[in-house]
């Protein structure tokens, strides 16, 4: 009888415990902030350059302007040439919890290597300011590129600032990588911030992002609004299913982008992409983006479906460096079996949020309490990689590979 009463008692416990546990996390697993009703500019706004598909120098334009759909197109001009042309653009209305708006894309293509343009979009009878962007020379083999983890940035922040002091510290970065969480969370006001975070940067050099968890809308199961798409638009020609999955090739790179986000059957099929897409490429260097660390900096068990899936394609088929996001921190971990070899795993954010987090076992490098970036440097048979804290301009890491007959990397 006694047992009987302690079972029950060590029971009721057990549950009561649980029950204050799931209660305390009910907020982050599924409350949502509410969205403040909003209406969209007249005018267009929210321009934002990016990649267009897996062809490094073509480009897309997407914009926001209004609650209903007009004639819509891109004015561009060759600098070399003077030649000015039009280019239609599409457009869809979209409409979430407290307001709608109507997105826009263009698709730039067939545009000169070594040439400089200049770009303003349309919208009915109201046009955006002229913006420039620069295409490469066809016998520039060297590549570099910024790329930021989860930037999240609050109401009024300074994401701004430091992006634009890395680019002016970097000025041959030719784009911007983001590893997720771009967004501090789904509503038009957070929106604005990330476009205020991009301004002066996203309308000149392509900027290339992941889907981060603060992306989704909470619930049982995620959902990503369409509106990420629509806005980071190279994903509306490029998803597997409902998968933000997409690849580029940039000159003797290709970077391969994952949404970590998702539940167990579409994890397996960007498995299935991933490995079709590395099978086929004929890259130099192969580049990862995903939000989710596969090896955490938390805790030997976290994001184990993520690696599960994605590891052992990564290291079967040659990829040299995998870029990754969501917990706050700058980490590297570089050393596999007791030697140094690729792919080298990378975690960096540059958001104000900064958590516990101690340095963790395997990693040969960690950071944290601070905001950082990474610039990343392709030259022939040599990648090199630095770690910078964007508060400060420090230098906190730095690698190089040299890929020949064998792999060699020197800190």
């Amino acid at each position: 009888m006694k047992k009987k009463v302690i079972g029950k008692w060590t029971l009721f416990v057990v549950v009561g415990a649980l029950i204050v546990w799931c209660a305390t996390r009910w907020n982050v697993w599924f409350h949502n902030s509410e969205e403040a009703p909003y209406v969209p500019s007249e005018v267009p706004t929210r321009v934002l350059l990016t990649f267009g598909d897996e062809d490094g120098m073509n480009r897309n334009v997407s914009w926001m302007c209004d609650t209903a759909l007009h004639e819509a197109w891109v004015e561009l001009e060759d600098e070399n040439t003077h030649i000015l042309e039009r280019v239609g653009a599409t457009g869809e209305v979209f409409e979430s919890r407290s307001g709608k708006a109507a997105y826009y894309v263009a698709r730039l293509r067939g545009l000169e290597m070594g040439h400089a343009y200049r770009y303003r979009v349309c919208t009915g009878d109201k046009a955006s300011e002229w913006y420039t962007f620069q295409l490469p020379d066809e016998i520039d083999h060297e590549a570099t590129f910024i790329y930021m983890g989860d930037i999240q940035d609050t109401i009024g922040g300074v994401a701004n600032q430091l992006l634009r002091e890395a680019f002016r510290q970097h000025q041959d970065a030719e784009f911007l990588v983001c590893g997720g969480d771009l967004t501090e969370r789904p509503t038009d006001a957070f929106w604005a911030e990330t476009f205020e975070s991009l301004d002066s940067i996203g309308q000149s050099v392509p900027v290339l992002t992941v889907t981060g968890n603060h992306e989704y809308l909470k619930g049982v199961i995620g959902q990503l609004e369409r509106r990420f798409s629509l806005i980071h638009s190279y994903f509306l020609d490029s998803m597997v299913g409902e998968n933000q999955v997409f690849t580029v090739r940039y000159k003797e790179m290709q970077l391969f982008c994952l949404d970590s986000n998702r539940e167990f059957f579409y994890l397996w099929t960007q498995r299935q992409w991933l490995e079709e897409k590395l099978k086929e490429s004929q890259a130099k260097w192969k580049i990862v983006v995903l939000h989710h660390p596969l090896y955490s900096t938390r805790g030997k068990t976290n994001n184990l479906i993520q690696r599960w899936m994605f590891d052992d394609v990564i290291q079967t088929y040659g990829v040299d460096l995998v870029l990754q996001g969501h917990e706050h921190v700058y980490a590297r971990m570089s050393s596999h079996d007791g030697q140094k070899s690729t792919p080298i795993y990378t975690v960096s954010h540059c958001s104000p949020k900064n958590y516990k987090t101690e340095f963790p076992d395997g990693f040969d490098q960690f950071e944290k309490g601070s905001r950082y970036y990474q610039t990343i440097r392709t030259n022939g048979d040599t990648l090199f990689l630095t770690a910078t804290d964007a508060n400060t301009q420090r230098l906190v890491d730095s690698l190089c590979i040299e890929k020949n007959s064998h792999v060699i990397i020197h800190d």
